[in-house]
């Protein structure tokens, strides 16, 4: 799988307008984070005041001085606390709704862009982008205001060590640059490895998500082990590459906690003396200690936060990817409803390729006159579904045009064009609902007759009332539960009940037998009758529906006429169909 080209900046720069755009929240978020940091700062101080004030003083400890520092400590903790649950609350509010949002965006982006962005897109890469890629932005955000106390602490505590102790202050942080030296060349080190691993578990998803959704022809054709064994290879470089980390980590890991533990000993150490020496108090040597592990935290919080906000970036970068993309198929500023009229289909010298320099439709012209059935006969491969494909303008026509009541459909509402079509593809694809959901999903507002009278014609009744709920039994995911020809019959009762001016049905009874064959010809001789339709068929018996016959071959039109005009006349149409009844489309 090739590796995904990213825009960091562009990344960054997503990240940082959603925090602008919840800069309420996190502003409390970060208010709460400055209560937090003052009442942590005060309780050292007034444990050093207490130890200097009321303890270690001539005459023996004073009790009612330490039970004031002692209820002032107490407060100040209580302080903290509070502070860290509302920082805590007003942080993961602020990450959850960046998610939240940034999780529409990318639904309603990846709902608006067009068949060939799914044509070249692994849909396993766009469920990681709505999960995995998120969730990194998520944990970023909410790690702002706690590692920005962390900060505002650690500057803080430096302030008061200067206090206590100039010389001694400037040597408690003569490690720490080291330390954060370090910490960036570990991140660094560290980013290239979990940019695979994101890219990784990316590539793994697709794989599941494939595997799930093939299981049954995985089974039929008995390649369990192969799928396995492809899943084992991403898989094993996902771990390759956590290895690295892991590597990374268990080198880093340790000098971020020894050099540290080293400066407090020889701070212990030159403190000590300073008490000793009397250049110090006990209370401030206490007070000075207390401080000084203060700062231990927001180096390695500092890394952390390095961490995330490479993970992030690189998150937000793919998630830029899919924001960017365009549909290019687009409604124009000037469009306009369907005219009036019965459904006159038109292609004029109609030129179409999915890649550059292929075309599949060379120079089509045909006419589908309203009311009447045109079947598009022809070898594989010669343009057939593809034709189905432009009349809703799921892509658009590389030259020439296709109108429709003498309109281009370019020049059309785009959401009015597709409800005006009715679609009945060779896979039907059921939603995990109700059987009357499914079949109203193009029209929601139609009412409980008008799916009876749509399943009716589908000849879907008989097999709908024998389900034990009926009309409100939930079908499987997929529809896996019924049969094909029950899910290709509520596929054709969901295109009927929207009442199209065109219907086009592609392989619509390849997945019935012939006896429900001949049932479903009846339902749709009704439901055809007056009606544009463009038929797309294998079977002899269902082009024998259509008033015309149109021979396509290479991407043009070969040859028109009734079935029978074609069986006398052309060669190439008795061909094709002795190909078709051997192997089907």
């Amino acid at each position: 799988m090739t590796e995904e080209q990213l825009d960091l900046r562009a990344g960054a720069g997503l990240i940082a307008r959603e925090i602008r755009r919840q800069a309420r929240p996190l502003s409390l978020a970060l208010l709460c984070a400055l209560i937090w940091t003052i009442a942590r700062l005060a309780i050292p101080v007034l444990t050093g005041e207490a130890i200097d004030r009321a303890i270690d003083v001539p005459g023996g400890p004073k009790l009612d001085l330490l039970l004031a520092l002692a209820l002032a400590v107490a407060a100040m903790a209580a302080v903290q606390g509070g502070a860290a649950a509302f920082r805590r609350y007003f942080a993961m509010s602020t990450s959850y709704r960046v998610e939240t949002d940034l999780r529409g965006e990318l639904y309603n982006r990846v709902n608006r862009l067009s068949f060939d962005y799914y044509d070249r897109t692994a849909t396993g890469q766009l469920m990681s982008r709505g999960s995995t890629d998120l969730h990194e932005i998520q944990l970023l955000v909410v790690l702002i205001p706690i590692n920005t106390a962390f900060l505002m602490m650690a500057v803080g505590a430096f302030f008061l060590l200067l206090r206590v102790h100039v010389a001694l202050a400037v040597l408690a942080i003569g490690i720490y640059p080291l330390v954060t030296a370090l910490t960036f060349r570990f991140y660094n080190k560290l980013f290239p490895a979990t940019a695979r691993v994101q890219q990784g578990l990316g590539d793994l998803t697709s794989v599941v998500e494939e595997n799930i959704a093939g299981a049954r022809l995985v089974r039929s054709f008995g390649r369990e082990q192969h799928e396995i064994e492809r899943l084992g290879r991403v898989a094993d470089q996902i771990y390759d590459d956590n290895m690295e980390v892991a590597r990374l980590r268990t080198a880093y890991t340790p000098l971020f906690f020894l050099l540290p533990a080293l400066g407090q000993l020889v701070i212990l150490a030159y403190g000590g003396w300073l008490v000793l020496e009397e250049q110090i108090s006990v209370g401030e040597f206490v007070a000075f200690f207390q401080l000084l592990n203060m700062l231990v935290w927001p180096v390695q919080g500092l890394g952390e936060m390095v961490a995330s906000a490479q993970r992030s970036v690189t998150s937000a970068a793919r998630l830029w990817n899919v924001l960017r993309e365009e549909p290019t198929i687009r409604q124009a500023s000037h469009a306009r409803s369907l005219p009036e009229g019965n459904g006159e289909v038109r292609f004029e010298d109609v030129w179409f390729s999915y890649e550059p320099d292929r075309p599949v439709l060379r120079d089509l012209s045909m006419r589908v006159p309203a009311g009447t059935a045109v079947a598009l006969v022809g070898p594989t491969g010669c343009g057939k579904s593809t034709v189905a494909q432009l009349v809703p303008r799921f892509y658009d026509v590389d030259a020439g045009s296709i109108q429709i009541d003498g309109v281009d459909i370019r020049e059309l509402k785009l959401q009015e064009l597709r409800r005006s079509i009715g679609l009945v593809f060779e896979d039907t694809f059921l939603f995990s609902d109700t059987i009357g959901n499914n079949i109203a999903y193009g029209r929601l507002n139609a009412s409980d007759e008008e799916i009876r009278e749509a399943a009716r014609l589908a000849q879907a009744t008989e097999f709908i009332e024998r389900l034990p709920e009926g009309y409100d039994t939930v079908v499987g995911e997929q529809g896996y539960s019924l049969s094909g020809g029950q899910r290709q019959r509520l596929a054709i009762a969901r295109a009927v009940l929207t009442q199209p001016r065109v219907l086009i049905l592609d392989d619509a009874t390849s997945s019935v037998d012939a006896r429900m064959e001949e049932e479903i010809r009846g339902a749709l001789r009704q439901v055809m009758k007056g009606r544009t339709t463009i038929i797309i068929s294998h079977r002899l018996a269902t082009i024998a529906l259509a008033d015309q016959v149109v021979l396509l071959d290479e991407g043009r039109v070969l040859d028109m006429g009734t079935h029978t005009e074609l069986m006398l006349s052309n060669e190439r149409y008795r061909e094709v169909l002795g190909q078709l009844a051997v192997t089907p489309r």
